[in-house]
């Protein structure tokens, strides 16, 4: 299976993934000209769409791409997804023929309440609630939501591809490292980011092994992030930790 981030809007990736036989499978289209193009582009059949949240950047083009055909569209039960022809839940398989894929679906709340990732064929699929370096914000759930929705995601295989949907990384490694300075993992991964957006490349996918370290939101629990945390005033429990980093990057300028 081929992996392929079609940039859209400002700052969205839209996924798609095909085989060799030319059948695809779009994530999160934000706006279909992109996808369009890359469709037409590569000779691919359209022949499925998986949506992870409600948010207009991600489904805005599901209509349009519907418009040269009927596709099967999977989404979370969320009143505010129109066009879905199947909502799944936690635990729910999405079996593809074409191209042939399986997908096990996790509801990983915090950035909206509905929010899903899609797992298999080697790929992580998480929206906008795992960044590369980073987090999403919490719009309608908790900090202990969200911070459960990140510990479930880490808890992979560290082999699997993240393939999140904004292309952040830059930012949320200069973020990183003010927490953890002395990550000779997150410099080394700083550098390679530098290097890929200097020549205008995507920073994804990325082994979640490497998320595992480098990312301080999935690393609340290790000594030097907590030590940033304490002196940034959180309290000494794991949500207040996750809670005092999620609310220092939304502040963060740089």
């Amino acid at each position: 299976m081929h992996v392929v981030p079609v940039p859209a809007l400002a700052d969205n990736y839209i996924w798609l993934l095909y085989d060799d036989a030319g059948d695809a499978i779009v994530v999160d289209p934000g706006e279909a000209a992109p996808i369009e193009a890359a469709l037409d582009r590569r000779g691919l059949r359209l022949r499925a769409i998986l949506l992870t949240h409600h948010h207009n950047d991600h489904i805005g083009g599901v209509a349009d791409l519907l418009a040269h055909g009927p596709v099967p569209v999977y989404a979370p039960r969320d009143e505010r997804i129109g066009h879905v022809t199947q909502a799944v839940a936690d635990g729910d398989e999405v079996t593809i023929a074409q191209p042939s894929a399986r997908f096990r679906v996790l509801e990983i709340p915090g950035h909206t309440r509905s929010h899903i990732a899609y797992v298999g064929a080697g790929m992580l699929l998480c929206g906008d609630t795992l960044f590369s370096m980073g987090c999403g914000r919490l719009f309608e759930g908790t900090p202990q939501q969200m911070l459960a929705s990140l510990d479930r995601l880490a808890d992979l295989p560290g082999e699997l591809k993240v393939c999140c949907a904004h292309e952040y990384t830059a930012a949320n490694g200069r973020f990183a490292q003010t927490v953890e300075p002395a990550n000779a993992a997150l410099a080394q991964r700083v550098e390679q980011v530098r290097a890929l957006r200097e020549q205008a490349q995507p920073t994804l996918p990325v082994a979640l092994a490497t998320e595992r370290a480098t990312n301080p939101f999935l690393r609340v629990d290790n000594h030097d992030v907590a030590q940033w945390c304490t002196r940034h005033g959180a309290a000494a429990d794991r949500v207040s930790r996750f809670a005092a980093l999620r609310a220092a990057k939304d502040e963060f300028r740089a």
